[in-house]
This record gives structure tokens, sequence and C-alpha cells, in this order.
């Protein structure tokens, strides 16, 4: 059963929720913060956390958990989604982006909100109808889904990253179970035509 703090209980937990979503890195950490309300998305917040500047490793691992405790006290977000780390051929690097994917659930689990984690081909999926989209697709389609002004999109696509997670979860949490699947959005929108305006 799922504890909450009950300084982060809210009314109308049924018909509105925040998700924290974390971009986890060692060099730079992305987040986006969504609010949906009435099973409507509203980006709340999305930023980046700069750590290219500590040489110390550790000192990177306490900046991430401390960032994300501030985001978690600031947003009282409702539950926690983050990419997972892709297995890659540098033992060194996925060790470290391992640690900083732990230390960010650390700070969630010291807050006892609840964490899910996300390939980041599941992401890409759920976000662009496409495991293999490129960063730039993911933050387009991120910036229509929402309707972000120019002016609020960040140069780091790390952010973006951040916002797709909490997206993600959205999508895959909001999802009737008795609905049939969906391989991507081009083919849910073949087996709805009428549902779908404009072309796929």
């Amino acid at each position: 059963m799922r504890k909450i703090c009950i300084s982060y209980e809210r009314e109308s937990m049924e018909s509105e929720r925040v998700i924290l979503g974390i971009d986890p890195g060692t060099m730079v950490m992305g987040y986006g913060i969504i609010r949906v309300k009435n099973n409507v998305m509203d980006l709340e917040a999305m930023g980046i956390l700069e750590l290219n500047k500590f040489e110390d490793h550790y000192l990177k691992l306490r900046r991430i958990f401390e960032r994300v405790i501030g985001l978690i006290d600031q947003y009282h977000p409702d539950e926690l989604a983050i990419e997972s780390p892709f297995f890659g051929k540098n033992v060194q690097s996925m060790l470290k982006l391992g640690r900083a994917q732990g230390v960010a659930m650390a700070a969630a689990l010291y807050r006892d909100i609840p964490i899910f984690e996300y390939a980041p081909l599941k992401i890409k999926m759920s976000i662009t109808g496409n495991g293999r989209g490129s960063k730039e697709q993911v933050a387009d389609m991120l910036k229509r889904l929402l309707h972000i002004s120019d002016n609020l999109m960040l140069p780091h696509l790390d952010a973006t990253d951040g916002l797709a997670a909490a997206v993600c979860h959205f999508f895959q949490s909001n999802r009737v179970k008795d609905e049939p699947a969906y391989k991507s959005w081009k083919d849910f929108a073949r087996q709805h035509p009428g549902k779908v305006k404009g072309q796929w």
C-alpha cells in the first residue's frame, strides 16, 4: 500500500495530480513538472541542473539529491517518473549515470513519492510514436501537446527529456485497462480515423 506523507496530501486527488519527470545525468539533469486536472495536462515547470562545473562526482550526487528534494518541496508531486539508464559500452559512464538516477530516486523515497521508471525507447515511443525519435522530435511534440510558447522552450533538450518522462507516465497510467493497446500515435490514428485530424 502506498504511503503518503501527511504534508503532501491534497484534496480531490482523483481529479488532480502533479507528476515530476526527471532525466538523470552526471553533467546535466533535466526535469519537467506537469499538473493534471480533469485528465488535462498543463506545464507547471521545466528546467535543468547543470553539474559539469563540479569536478567531484560525489558533490554532483549531493546536488542532485538537494535539487530533487527542493522540487518536491516546492511543487508537491504525487508521483516521480524517471528515465532509466540505457545500456552502453562505457561501464564507468553507466555506473555514474546509475548513481545519479539512484540519488534522484532516493530523494523521492525520502519524501514518500512513488517512483515509476521508463526506458528511453518507451518514452520516445509514447511521445512521438517512434522509439528511435530524436530529442528534437520529442521536444517539438511536447511543445504541441502542452501548448508551450517559444519563449518558454529551453535550449537544453535535457529539460524536455525530463518533461517527456512525466508526460509518458501520464499516458501510461491514464490508459484504460480494457482498451486495446496501441503501438504508437499512428496506430491509434489508423484505428480511430474519426477522432484524429491531420496527416499521419
